[in-house]
């Protein structure tokens, strides 16, 4: 009897998560995006998916990866950090990947400046997480599994 393949996961990180952990750490958490990563890559582990993780600074790399996620991955986790309230090329990338996607924020928007309770891609994610700081990560990566199970994409 063949296995069914491993659900693969892209994990996409926008501008200034490179910095988490010293980058207002009142607003952020004290966990650096290695930290998420790994216990993201703990709870792959446990729940049978394989995950890959992408960061950028820059509008246009992300885009690509986006793009180059199409027919590669099942799922998305993203976070576009400041581009969530200004990218409509991400959401156009994200429109295009054709994957079913969850946005993740580790601050809540809602609970902040005006601007930042808008989201361009809001209406084309599965689904939003927001305000629990790296485990959110986490949870976005259940929740990812579980949409893609639900949705008939996944054994399981």
């Amino acid at each position: 009897m063949k296995r069914p393949a491993r659900p693969r996961v892209l994990f996409v990180d926008g501008p200034n998560l490179n910095v988490l952990g010293s980058r207002e750490p009142k607003i952020y958490g004290k966990m650096t995006l290695a930290d998420i990563r790994r216990e993201v890559t703990r709870a792959a582990r446990r729940e049978g998916a394989a995950v890959v993780f992408f960061q950028s600074n820059h509008e246009g790399e992300i885009v690509g990866a986006l793009q180059d996620a199409r027919g590669k991955f099942d799922g998305v986790v993203i976070n576009p950090a400041g581009y969530t309230h200004t990218s409509v090329a991400i959401r156009d990338a994200l429109i295009y990947a054709g994957l079913p996607a969850l946005e993740v924020h580790l601050s809540n928007p809602a609970g902040r400046e005006p601007f930042r309770r808008e989201s361009t891609i809001e209406d084309v994610v599965v689904g939003r997480i927001a305000g629990l700081g790296g485990y959110g990560y986490v949870l976005a990566l259940s929740g990812i599994l579980n949409h893609l199970r639900e949705a008939g994409g996944l054994a399981g």
